[in-house]
């Protein structure tokens, strides 16, 4: 475990290998020309920049705000060009061919539908676009050599008050395309327990949900996502280790709550990037990532929003590399934690993790 190396792997090996990603959100990972185009193509003149390379450049600086709150206001320009069936169908579309040209074998993309109806399109229309344009993507990435499988988690926005609706909306579609629902938003003041009636309207339709918890907001958070809501994953989750304390000797000792956590294994979605650029934590040196692995929580490796944080799975991969020395077996280990946890039936993960992630890792390490 953690291998140590004296010649850390290059960002160029690193796109190579196969990876799984289980929070991708679908309104954070636009290319910035695509935002100019369809701004261009519905009339939205909001935008603060009319040159790709600058409008990249504002969402970048915008976003690295060290607030949640701040961190999530260029959304309004992302969600602003996303309102016609055309437009999440083209971004849908894109999103499959960025992630398969980086070597994602598996994705879970999420969005809000509830954000994607001002300009007259119903719940189910956005549901239709974006999940057309995932399998349009997918075929697409297929025919040129790169097999991924992209599913879509619907996320209610945990300031508003749809979150049964959209609870429904993810049932409705489960066969679809849709795996599983999702709350979203500022944490501080919109505790999970909120939403008490969708995440029971889940369970009883023995479907699976994530939270966001525990990523601007401390313990109480995350312990209401697991003790009240039950939640199956948790998005970000950084805060957890607030719950860890190190003796003199340098043993580590967990809470009650890291304890569940760790014992239920409880998937941590953790988005080093955007952690930073929210002050979730100060750098990615600072990042409870490594900690937490060492301790054997189910750790997996994030983007959130590739547009904002600038990045890729692969960058995300070579950033924790850099930080923290790991080898291929961890990056192996990592990206299968995120396979054993993706919403997909039991058969499917195992076909992706023994016929594709080990497979492939074992040549990269031969």
């Amino acid at each position: 475990m953690m291998e140590g190396m004296s010649t850390p792997l290059s960002l160029e090996k690193i796109t190579n290998a196969p990876k799984a990603l289980l929070h991708d959100h679908l309104d954070g990972g636009l290319r910035p020309a695509t935002v100019l185009d369809l701004a261009g193509q519905v009339g939205y003149d909001n935008l603060p920049a009319t040159d790709a390379d600058e409008l990249a450049t504002f969402f970048r600086t915008a976003a690295h705000s060290g607030s949640l709150v701040r961190y999530l206001e260029p959304f309004a320009h992302t969600v602003g060009v996303m309102q016609t069936p055309e437009a999440l169908h083209r971004v849908a579309f894109e999103c499959v061919e960025d992630l398969a040209a980086d070597n994602v074998v598996y994705a879970e993309v999420r969005f809000a539908p509830e954000l994607h109806i001002d300009g007259g399109l119903s719940l189910d229309d956005v549901v239709d676009a974006v999940l057309a344009g995932f399998a349009d993507g997918e075929k697409a990435s297929a025919a040129a050599g790169r097999t991924i499988v992209v599913r879509c988690l619907v996320t209610a926005m945990r300031h508003a008050a749809r979150s049964r609706e959209i609870a429904e909306l993810a049932i409705r579609f489960r066969d679809k395309g849709v795996v599983g629902f999702d709350i979203a938003g500022a944490e501080a003041g919109y505790p999970p327990s909120r939403h008490l009636d969708a995440f029971e309207y889940m369970r009883s339709n023995n479907a699976r949900f994530t939270i966001h918890a525990g990523e601007a907001f401390g313990l109480p958070s995350i312990h209401e996502a697991i003790a009240f809501c039950g939640a199956d994953r948790l998005g970000h989750g950084v805060r957890i280790v607030d719950d860890i304390s190190e003796t003199p000797d340098g043993t580590q000792q967990l809470g009650r709550l890291a304890s569940l956590l760790r014992d239920k294994r409880i998937p941590l979605e953790m988005c080093p990037s955007s952690n930073v650029q929210t002050g979730a934590v100060k750098s990615i040196a600072e990042h409870p990532f490594d900690r937490l692995a060492r301790l054997r929580f189910r750790v997996t490796v994030n983007t959130d929003n590739r547009l904002m944080s600038d990045t890729t799975m692969s960058q995300e991969m070579h950033r924790l590399v850099e930080a923290f020395g790991y080898g291929w077996s961890d990056l192996e280990r990592f990206t299968i934690n995120a396979m054993k946890s993706a919403f997909i039936p039991f058969d499917q993960r195992l076909a992706i993790i023994d016929e594709v992630i080990k497979p492939r890792y074992a040549v990269l390490v031969g």
